[in-house]
């Protein structure tokens, strides 16, 4: 799972980075080199780049959060409070530029500059919607915190420490005004919701101790020092007071006056058109899923009955499909590292799979883009155990983490379950997804991309449909030595894949019950206990980004073989994953007209 600004919903930043002040005029400051490197030539084409810039300068201005993720700092001091005048502005900002974009005339635009007009519509028109049809900042109180500007401007070199200290001093005197909006905006929330914001809110109070030592160790002015005494204590008393104000409200939460985490059909759909950008509705990608899940349950009964001897020696072979390949996964899953393991096999397998990539002349890889291994930092824990957190994309040389959450806290029993889930052969599969050649090499290729607007809004599909790719791929390539145990577990792991599109849309739009979740996640998907509880718990917090995985999966995967027919035998597959790479992150579906086409990226 990839962390980064395109990954979180455009409600999360409409409710966390509003501006009460928008500038629509065009700005002098310097364009950005990768806008205005444009292959057209022609006099609509180059009028239609210097839009582009002045929608970016008036984005960065509209959203100085959204600008931060992209690695632009100008305004991080700016703490936006999410408030119904800001709400307001953006909606203004979203009407205006749709207004300024039809006026552009689309078919005088060669096909890579249609393409980011398209893309720069989606955003806004999703932004639209997300403001007047979605509300994620009435009922989602995790929306509301302030620990992710904090960690960002204390942990990105974008600046010295100690101007980045000063900066976030200046931040933190909006704090109270920030959570006394937050408490303004909730109503009627997720029950759900509102018991992970209250968990979450302790990283906010990390990051303010974090802020408090860094401080300690800059020299500040007499008025800069009491800023920060005051500022942090005040500011430590609004989060508090807002995990009292959460607290509170879920102690008068009953089943009448709660809104339900099932988001129903009609936003259903319309989150997947506003997010996937699928030519196909949630409901069609659904069936797709569930027929991809009755093929992968055909191959992996020819694995387990290969690997039945092997496995389960002279023990009688069951007659129910399902039962026979849970019994072969289970007898591999006890092969798995313990747990203080965890953080040095992650680092050890990276430069594992750099090296095949590059033995294989699968894919161009850049070495010198650093990629740490570190804790998932506590406000980003409840949701997944790994993930990819990437800089902007204009600071593009920044850290790169691998997040992967530790077991802190957890009982034997539930951290077994959990690394028997990521076993000897998931484990592999895991860094593959997240890592290389998946999320982080992906962000790689993205990064180098001509157009800021295909990487700036990068789509979510594309994003985890390329990862959920480079999994078959490496297989295909014959990593894993094609071993019957590897493309068992390969199947079981891209099950997750599929059963994650039918238990999203099967929960929130045919009210899928937790014991049909966990019967579909433990008995057709083959996961184990804990992995189950943690599904479980991630589609009542998020809904239609675990439909993202199978429906760019599938897309790629499309268009891999359409190309393979076309071409025949002048097909080259690292070739097609560099030309599709070099599109940023735009949706497959603009990717595939773009590579038919032979145009310019």
């Amino acid at each position: 799972m990839q962390k980064h600004f395109h990954r979180a919903a455009i409600a999360a930043l409409i409710s966390s980075s509003l501006i009460t002040s928008v500038s629509f005029a065009q700005s002098t400051a310097k364009p950005d080199a990768s806008v205005l490197t444009s292959a057209s030539t022609t006099k609509e084409a180059k009028a239609f780049v210097a839009i582009k810039q002045e929608f970016l300068n008036a984005l960065w201005k509209q959203d100085p959060d959204m600008a931060m993720a992209a690695g632009k700092y100008t305004d991080a001091a700016r703490l936006v409070i999410p408030d119904q005048a800001g709400r307001d502005q953006y909606l203004a900002f979203a009407d205006l530029w749709l207004s300024r974009l039809d006026k552009v005339d689309v078919k005088s635009l060669p096909v890579n500059e249609q393409t980011d007009l398209v893309l720069m519509r989606n955003y806004l028109e999703g932004t639209r919607w997300y403001l007047t049809q979605f509300r994620e900042f009435e009922w989602n109180p995790t929306q509301h915190n302030i620990a992710g500007g904090f960690d960002a401007i204390l942990n990105t070199d974008f600046a010295p420490k100690s101007k980045r200290v000063k900066i976030a001093i200046q931040r933190l005197q909006a704090v109270p005004a920030y959570y006394a909006a937050a408490k303004a905006t909730i109503h009627a929330p997720t029950m759900e919701h509102t018991q992970l914001a209250i968990r979450q809110s302790a990283g906010a109070i990390s990051l303010l101790s974090e802020l408090e030592k860094a401080a300690a160790k800059e020299k500040l002015t007499a008025h800069e020092k009491q800023a920060l005494s005051s500022g942090l204590k005040n500011a430590r008393d609004a989060v508090n007071d807002y995990v009292a104000f959460l607290t509170d409200t879920a102690k008068n939460l009953t089943p009448e006056t709660a809104r339900s985490f099932r988001i129903g059909k009609d936003l259903y759909e319309g989150k997947f058109k506003a997010d996937i950008r699928s030519s196909l509705t949630a409901e069609q990608t659904y069936q797709r899923a569930l027929a991809a899940k009755d093929e992968a349950h055909r191959n992996m009964e020819k694995l387990a009955d290969q690997l039945w001897t092997k496995t389960m020696g002279d023990q009688p072979k069951p007659e129910d499909r399902a039962k026979k390949i849970a019994m072969v996964i289970a007898k591999l899953s006890e092969q798995h590292i313990k747990g203080e393991d965890l953080f040095p096999a992650i680092r050890q397998q990276l430069p594992v799979l750099e090296k095949w990539i590059k033995d294989h002349d699968l894919l161009a890889l850049d070495s010198k883009k650093p990629l740490i291994v570190r804790e998932t930092p506590e406000y980003e824990r409840g949701v997944t155990i790994a993930s990819i957190e990437a800089p902007g994309i204009f600071r593009p040389h920044d850290n790169t983490y691998f997040n992967v959450t530790p077991f802190d806290g957890q009982s034997g029993e539930k951290i077994e379950s959990t690394l028997r889930e990521y076993n000897h052969w998931v484990l592999q599969i895991l860094c593959i997804h997240e890592a290389i050649p998946g999320h982080y090499t992906q962000l790689q290729h993205a990064n180098q991309s001509p157009s800021v607007i295909k990487t700036l809004f990068g789509n979510g599909a594309m994003i985890e449909g390329w990862a959920v790719y480079s999994e078959r791929m490496m297989l295909e390539s014959g990593y894993g030595e094609n071993s019957p145990e590897m493309w068992l577990m390969y199947y079981k792991w891209n099950l997750r894949t599929v059963c994650n599109t039918i238990l999203d849309y099967s929960v929130h739009v045919l009210g899928m019950s937790e014991a049909e979740a966990k019967d579909l996640l433990i008995n057709q998907a083959f996961q184990t206990q804990a992995e189950a509880d943690g599904k479980w718990q991630r589609v009542q917090y998020s809904s239609v980004q675990l439909a993202s995985y199978f429906s760019g999966f599938s897309e790629i995967l499309d268009l891999r073989e359409q190309l393979k027919r076309q071409q025949g035998e002048k097909f080259k597959l690292k070739q097609f994953h560099e030309q599709f790479l070099s599109y940023g992150s735009a949706p497959v579906g603009m990717i595939k007209n773009m590579m038919l086409s032979g145009e310019a990226k």
